[in-house]
């Protein structure tokens, strides 16, 4: 199978590792839109319209799926390229929240969303699992952590300060989904801040809705990935040679 992943930057690249980690496909095509990042501070129509431009970039290539790896298309455009596209269109928020739902099974547990503003304001998490019994969810807006990442930056003073200014007034959270593809970078930190929370991220949980709902399980020995991006494509290939090392040809 040849599946197509999409980003608004370099964040999608932690849903690549999980699918390369588990060798679900033959081929990769990645593209971010790096010229327009980030999209957590746009508005909706704005968002959709970017979209619905990256869908088209896809229709060049003859992929199977399509995985929204962004957070904030899958909140406010999900609906629409599932209606203009001729393959699935899979996003990212509803296999986090069942992620989540099998790892945490007490409805009572303090649950964390973090993301971009766009994200956090569309309440796609917090409508879900409010639905499902949930009752105790905080959601904070956390878009520092983007540029943060994107400057390479995973741990020292710089993060240690973010993290104080958005977690110093929380309490006992027991789980934390990571509602933007950028945070898995950092997630081991953030967790140590959170005092041990349990981890959703969105790499690890699209995997596994994968396998369940679409039998992506051929485990296939070597996986081909393609890289674009509508800024620096070169600046891309060169974090994916970081971030993947390893995991695909240099």
């Amino acid at each position: 199978m040849r599946v197509g992943v999409f980003d608004s930057g370099i964040g999608g690249l932690t849903v690549v590792k999980s699918l390369l980690e588990q060798k679900l496909f033959k081929e990769i095509i990645y593209f971010g839109d790096t010229a327009r990042v980030p999209y957590g501070v746009k508005d909706k129509n704005t968002i959709v319209r970017y979209a619905v431009e990256a869908l088209e970039f896809f229709k060049n290539f003859d992929i199977d799926i399509l995985i929204i790896a962004c957070n904030t298309v899958s909140a406010y455009a999900l609906d629409k390229l599932q209606a203009d596209a001729d393959i699935p269109v899979v996003g990212v928020i509803n296999p986090g929240v069942i992620a989540l739902k099998n790892g945490v099974k007490d409805k009572d547990a303090n649950i964390l969303v973090i993301g971009t503003k766009a994200t956090v304001k569309s309440k796609a998490y917090e409508t879900q699992l409010f639905e499902d019994g949930y009752k105790n969810i905080i959601s904070i807006p956390t878009g520092l952590f983007v540029p943060v990442v994107e400057e390479g930056i995973f741990e020292g003073a710089v993060l240690d300060s973010v993290m104080d200014f958005y977690f110093k007034d929380l309490n006992s959270i027991d789980a934390v989904i990571l509602g933007c593809t950028h945070f898995p970078l950092i997630q081991d930190k953030i967790q140590a801040y959170l005092g041990g929370a349990k981890v959703i991220h969105s790499g690890d949980a699209i995997v596994e809705y994968l396998q369940k709902n679409y039998h992506c399980d051929k485990n296939f020995e070597k996986t081909k990935v393609q890289f674009f991006a509508s800024d620096n494509p070169d600046g891309l290939k060169n974090v994916a040679s970081d971030w993947l090392k390893g995991l695909i040809d240099e």
